[in-house]
Protein backbone atom coordinates (compact mmCIF):
# COMPACT_ATOMS: atom_id res chain seq x y z
CA UNK A 1 0.00 0.00 0.00
CA UNK A 2 1.42 3.19 -1.47
CA UNK A 3 1.55 5.32 1.72
CA UNK A 4 -0.16 8.91 1.42
CA UNK A 5 1.33 12.16 2.55
CA UNK A 6 0.33 13.65 5.20
CA UNK A 7 -1.49 16.79 5.54
CA UNK A 8 -0.15 19.60 7.96
CA UNK A 9 -2.74 20.82 10.63
CA UNK A 10 -3.62 24.21 10.05
CA UNK A 11 -0.91 26.69 12.77
CA UNK A 12 -4.42 28.00 14.33
CA UNK A 13 -6.28 24.67 13.99
CA UNK A 14 -3.81 22.99 15.84
CA UNK A 15 -3.84 25.71 18.87
CA UNK A 16 -6.27 23.95 20.03
CA UNK A 17 -7.31 27.20 23.29
CA UNK A 18 -7.63 29.79 20.18
CA UNK A 19 -9.99 27.24 18.64
CA UNK A 20 -12.28 27.10 21.93
CA UNK A 21 -12.02 30.73 22.38
CA UNK A 22 -12.97 31.25 18.69
CA UNK A 23 -15.74 28.88 19.44
CA UNK A 24 -17.17 30.89 22.74
CA UNK A 25 -17.58 33.80 20.33
CA UNK A 26 -19.33 32.43 17.76
CA UNK A 27 -21.43 31.10 20.31
CA UNK A 28 -23.09 34.86 21.17
CA UNK A 29 -24.79 35.06 17.92
CA UNK A 30 -26.32 31.94 18.14
CA UNK A 31 -27.24 32.77 21.29
CA UNK A 32 -28.95 35.35 20.66
CA UNK A 33 -31.20 33.64 17.86
CA UNK A 34 -31.57 31.19 19.83
CA UNK A 35 -33.35 33.76 22.08
CA UNK A 36 -35.38 35.33 19.89
CA UNK A 37 -36.99 31.79 17.91
CA UNK A 38 -40.00 30.67 19.50
CA UNK A 39 -39.45 27.20 20.56
CA UNK A 40 -40.21 25.13 23.59
CA UNK A 41 -37.78 25.01 26.29
CA UNK A 42 -36.10 28.09 24.41
CA UNK A 43 -34.39 29.89 28.36
CA UNK A 44 -33.18 26.17 29.13
CA UNK A 45 -31.58 26.48 26.15
CA UNK A 46 -30.33 29.43 25.98
CA UNK A 47 -28.67 28.92 29.62
CA UNK A 48 -26.97 25.82 28.98
CA UNK A 49 -25.33 26.98 25.54
CA UNK A 50 -24.19 30.44 27.53
CA UNK A 51 -22.61 27.12 30.62
CA UNK A 52 -20.92 25.44 27.88
CA UNK A 53 -19.81 28.22 26.20
CA UNK A 54 -18.42 29.83 29.51
CA UNK A 55 -16.93 26.57 30.14
CA UNK A 56 -14.21 26.80 27.61
CA UNK A 57 -13.06 29.77 29.06
CA UNK A 58 -11.73 27.30 32.04
CA UNK A 59 -10.57 24.91 29.43
CA UNK A 60 -8.77 26.80 26.85
CA UNK A 61 -7.07 28.68 29.87
CA UNK A 62 -5.94 25.36 31.14
CA UNK A 63 -4.73 24.00 27.73
CA UNK A 64 -2.92 26.80 26.91
CA UNK A 65 -0.67 26.75 29.90
CA UNK A 66 -0.36 22.75 29.73
CA UNK A 67 0.44 22.77 26.31
CA UNK A 68 2.64 25.98 26.67
CA UNK A 69 0.48 27.47 23.63
CA UNK A 70 -0.31 31.22 25.06
CA UNK A 71 -0.08 33.07 22.28
CA UNK A 72 -0.65 37.17 21.76
CA UNK A 73 -3.95 36.20 19.71
CA UNK A 74 -5.49 34.09 22.92
CA UNK A 75 -4.25 36.65 25.38
CA UNK A 76 -6.12 39.53 22.91
CA UNK A 77 -9.46 36.95 22.22
CA UNK A 78 -9.90 35.68 25.61
CA UNK A 79 -10.92 38.32 27.60
CA UNK A 80 -12.87 39.62 24.65
CA UNK A 81 -14.71 36.66 24.39
CA UNK A 82 -15.66 36.62 28.02
CA UNK A 83 -16.88 40.34 28.23
CA UNK A 84 -18.84 39.82 25.09
CA UNK A 85 -20.31 36.63 26.34
CA UNK A 86 -21.63 37.86 29.55
CA UNK A 87 -23.17 41.15 28.25
CA UNK A 88 -25.24 39.74 25.55
CA UNK A 89 -26.23 37.44 28.27
CA UNK A 90 -27.49 40.39 30.99
CA UNK A 91 -28.74 41.82 27.64
CA UNK A 92 -31.08 39.65 27.11
CA UNK A 93 -31.99 38.77 30.47
CA UNK A 94 -33.23 42.49 30.81
CA UNK A 95 -35.33 42.28 27.88
CA UNK A 96 -36.79 39.04 29.13
CA UNK A 97 -37.56 40.98 32.38
CA UNK A 98 -35.91 38.37 34.27
CA UNK A 99 -32.99 40.98 36.06
CA UNK A 100 -32.94 44.67 36.42
CA UNK A 101 -31.85 46.88 34.25
CA UNK A 102 -29.09 48.83 36.32
CA UNK A 103 -27.56 45.64 38.01
CA UNK A 104 -26.80 44.59 34.29
CA UNK A 105 -25.49 48.30 33.80
CA UNK A 106 -23.18 48.36 36.92
CA UNK A 107 -21.70 45.05 36.00
CA UNK A 108 -20.80 46.34 31.84
CA UNK A 109 -20.22 49.61 33.18
CA UNK A 110 -17.10 47.79 35.05
CA UNK A 111 -16.25 45.76 32.03
CA UNK A 112 -15.81 48.60 29.66
CA UNK A 113 -13.53 50.56 32.62
CA UNK A 114 -11.39 47.90 32.83
CA UNK A 115 -10.97 47.43 28.84
CA UNK A 116 -10.05 51.60 29.01
CA UNK A 117 -7.78 51.04 32.01
CA UNK A 118 -6.47 47.94 29.97
CA UNK A 119 -5.89 49.87 26.95
CA UNK A 120 -4.12 52.97 28.84
CA UNK A 121 -1.33 50.85 30.50
CA UNK A 122 -1.08 49.08 26.81
CA UNK A 123 -0.21 52.67 25.20
CA UNK A 124 2.22 53.37 27.83
CA UNK A 125 3.63 50.18 26.96
CA UNK A 126 3.16 48.82 30.52
CA UNK A 127 1.26 45.81 31.32
CA UNK A 128 -1.21 45.67 33.74
CA UNK A 129 -1.56 42.78 35.82
CA UNK A 130 -4.98 40.51 35.66
CA UNK A 131 -6.90 40.65 38.94
CA UNK A 132 -6.92 37.74 41.24
CA UNK A 133 -10.38 37.69 41.79
CA UNK A 134 -11.62 38.31 38.01
CA UNK A 135 -12.25 34.59 38.07
CA UNK A 136 -14.38 33.79 40.95
CA UNK A 137 -16.64 37.08 39.61
CA UNK A 138 -16.76 34.99 36.12
CA UNK A 139 -17.99 32.22 38.28
CA UNK A 140 -20.81 34.05 40.14
CA UNK A 141 -21.73 35.73 36.90
CA UNK A 142 -21.91 32.65 35.22
CA UNK A 143 -23.72 30.81 38.04
CA UNK A 144 -26.15 34.01 38.16
CA UNK A 145 -26.75 33.72 34.43
CA UNK A 146 -27.41 30.32 34.20
CA UNK A 147 -30.14 30.47 36.77
CA UNK A 148 -31.94 33.04 35.92
CA UNK A 149 -31.95 31.40 32.41
CA UNK A 150 -32.97 27.57 33.03
CA UNK A 151 -35.56 28.62 36.18
CA UNK A 152 -38.67 30.48 35.41
CA UNK A 153 -39.05 33.73 37.91
CA UNK A 154 -42.66 32.84 38.62
CA UNK A 155 -42.48 29.18 39.06
CA UNK A 156 -39.11 29.00 40.93
CA UNK A 157 -39.10 32.74 42.57
CA UNK A 158 -36.38 31.02 45.04
CA UNK A 159 -33.82 31.23 42.02
CA UNK A 160 -34.34 34.30 40.97
CA UNK A 161 -33.34 35.45 44.07
CA UNK A 162 -30.46 33.20 44.23
CA UNK A 163 -29.46 34.01 40.58
CA UNK A 164 -29.65 37.88 41.23
CA UNK A 165 -28.07 37.71 44.57
CA UNK A 166 -25.22 35.78 42.39
CA UNK A 167 -25.03 38.62 40.23
CA UNK A 168 -24.83 41.11 43.06
CA UNK A 169 -21.89 39.50 44.53
CA UNK A 170 -20.06 39.21 40.99
CA UNK A 171 -21.17 42.83 40.61
CA UNK A 172 -19.45 43.68 44.11
CA UNK A 173 -16.58 41.96 43.10
CA UNK A 174 -16.22 43.51 40.04
CA UNK A 175 -16.57 46.97 41.29
CA UNK A 176 -13.30 46.20 44.03
CA UNK A 177 -11.12 44.78 41.22
CA UNK A 178 -12.49 47.82 39.32
CA UNK A 179 -10.50 49.95 41.72
CA UNK A 180 -7.34 47.97 42.11
CA UNK A 181 -7.04 47.72 38.12
CA UNK A 182 -7.67 51.99 38.64
CA UNK A 183 -5.08 51.70 41.45
CA UNK A 184 -2.46 49.90 39.85
CA UNK A 185 -3.08 51.79 36.33
CA UNK A 186 -2.13 54.89 38.54
CA UNK A 187 0.71 53.24 40.00
CA UNK A 188 2.08 52.40 36.77
CA UNK A 189 1.71 55.81 35.08
CA UNK A 190 3.11 57.59 37.98
CA UNK A 191 0.33 59.12 39.19
CA UNK A 192 -0.31 57.33 42.42
CA UNK A 193 2.96 56.65 44.77
CA UNK A 194 3.58 52.98 44.50
CA UNK A 195 3.38 50.91 47.87
CA UNK A 196 7.14 49.62 47.31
Amino acid sequence: MIPQPQVAAKPYIRNLPNFLTTLRLLSIPFLVMLFYLPIPYQFELVGAIFLLASATDLIDGYIARRREQITDLGKLLDPVADKLLVIAALVLLVEADRLWAWLAILIVGREIAVTALRAIASSSGRVMQAEGMGKLKMTFQVVGITMLFVFDPAAQPWAWQAGTAALGVAAVLALVSAGRYARQVGQLLGLIKSDR
